[in-house]
């Protein structure tokens, strides 16, 4: 399940992936290619950690949920 903490995690790496892609569309904007192009490696960067963390969270659901499924399926009977 999703707790406050995992929510806050996910908030703050994308507020860092929204700070950055701001940075790289400003480097864009002012020609500064060089620099916008490494921007562009961190900002992806922060893309795949953020995606990562989004994963590792949806397959914990999905554990948890396959879980309380089985806890309240009864045995088959035999």
């Amino acid at each position: 399940m999703v707790n406050s903490v995992d929510s806050l995690m996910l908030d703050a790496k994308q507020a860092i992936l929204d700070e950055q892609h701001r940075r790289f569309q400003e480097l864009q904007r002012e020609g500064r290619v060089q620099e916008a192009m490494q921007q562009f490696h961190t900002t992806m960067s922060c893309a795949t950690d953020l995606l990562n963390e989004s994963l590792r969270m949806l397959e914990e659901s999905v554990a948890a949920h396959k879980k309380a499924i089985e806890d309240t399926t009864p045995p088959p009977s035999a």
